[in-house]
Order: structure tokens, then sequence, then C-alpha cells
């Protein structure tokens, strides 16, 4: 169960001694740190998992939206300061991937840290993106339903869709402006996944993370769509588990 956090930015599922590494998991454009429930002691009693709480959703569905890529990383940067005294891992999916990317570089040329991975997922790297357009809520709606996940379940209640919409055409925007920019070669391994049937997304495309990783890369393709993790879990949970075993 997840318990007191000391930043409202980050949940986090405490292991009951120190942990020997930290992994924070970045959700996707819509979702919410409740995403990663199941991943929270998943890993091992060394290892403390911890998910970005985005604002205008959950338990800060009154909080301001941060509405570009850019400083929602800045935010979240600063939030992880005082916990980088033990190695720290990123999993971002989809749009959680960008920022993944995004707070790793600020880890490093900010504050010295060079964090023990980067984990992407179901997202091309920053120098192969295309533009995308800031869409209707209509149209937001019916990419979600086309991407599918849990999160267009929801969609067919109105009263659960008027609360959550805010939040899903937020990130939308947020995607549709992080504009492709030539790629930051990392410090860090980087390991990208992706679904052999995503339709948002190629194999060869996120494939093209290798281009930013001479600190090593490796990937992983699992059977499903955009929100394959929901029924490769296991698969995918014992992948990221052998990779933080040899995690410094």
């Amino acid at each position: 169960m997840a318990i007191g956090t000391e930043s409202i930015w980050l949940r986090r599922y405490r292991t009951p001694q120190p942990p020997r590494l930290r992994l924070l998991c970045l959700p996707h454009a819509g979702g919410s740190a409740g995403f990663f429930h199941s991943w929270g002691h998943a890993f091992g009693s060394d290892v403390e998992v911890m998910a970005a709480r985005y604002p205008g959703r959950q338990e800060r569905i009154a909080d301001p939206f941060v509405t570009e890529m850019e400083p929602l990383a800045d935010v979240i940067a600063e939030e992880l300061r005082p916990f980088l005294d033990t190695p720290l891992a990123l999993f971002g999916h989809s749009m959680g991937a960008s920022l993944a990317y995004e707070i790793t570089l600020r880890l490093w040329n900010r504050h010295g840290v060079v964090p023990a991975a980067l984990m992407v997922s179901g997202r091309k790297p920053p120098h192969l993106l295309t533009p995308r357009p800031d869409l209707p809520d209509d149209e937001v709606l019916a990419e979600v339903r086309r991407l599918g996940g849990t999160d267009a379940l929801v969609l067919d209640d109105p009263d659960l869709c008027e609360l959550v919409l805010p939040a899903i055409r937020t990130d939308f925007r947020i995607v549709a402006r992080y504009a492709a920019r030539p790629g930051v070669p990392l410090p860090c391994p980087v390991y990208a996944y992706v679904g052999d049937h995503d339709d948002d997304v190629d194999v060869e495309s996120v494939r093209g993370w290798s281009d930013l990783a001479p600190g090593g890369f490796g990937m992983r393709v699992l059977p499903g769509d955009h929100f394959y993790l929901a029924g490769q879990r296991d698969a995918l949970i014992a992948d990221i588990r052998a990779r933080l075993a040899s995690a410094r």
C-alpha cells in the first residue's frame, strides 16, 4: 500500500529497509500514478517504486495544470532532489517516456546525477518525433478510445468523462507542443519497450532510442497494442526487474 510521501508530486511505495535503488514511473497522457499501483512492490524489497502524480487528477484534482513538457520536467526533477542519495532509474510510457528523457537531462546537467537507467515505452525518441495537431475535445476522446487502455473505459460514463477530460486534454496538448529536437546522447543505459501491434508508434522508430545510448541499449518487443503493459504486465516487470538487478 502506498503510504505518506514528502512530495505531492511523488507517490511512494516504501521498502522495509532503505532501498538499494528507486524506480520512478511516469504515466502516459491522461494517465495517473494509479496506473502503476500494481508495480508498487513488484521489484523486490530493495527497490522503492515511485509514481509521478501529475496535477489535475486523483488527489490533485484541484491543482493547476502544467501545460508544457519542459516545465513539467523542471518541477519533477526538483522534487526528486531529496531522493538522489540512492541510485534512481526512470520508466516512462508514451508521453511519460519523453518526460523521463527530459528529467534525465536535468538530473545530469543541473545536479550531476547520472540515473542508473532510462526505460522508455511506446514512444519515439526526441529526434524522430512527428508533429501532432492540437485536437478539439471530441477528437481527443476518439484518440483515447482508439489507443485503448484502462483510461478509455471511464469515457463511457458522462460524469467521469467530464471529470477526467481536462487532464486528458492538457496532456494531449503537452504532447502536441513537444516538437522534434536533436537528441542528446545520454550517460546512462537506455532500454526501450513497445507492443508489436502498436498503431501509435512502430518498432523501428522505438529502436531509434539506440542513437542516444552510447552507454548501452536494450530493447524488448512484447505482444500487444499501445497499452501492451496491461496484458504483458508480468513479462514487462520481469524484464525490468532483471535490468534493475545489475543497475547501480
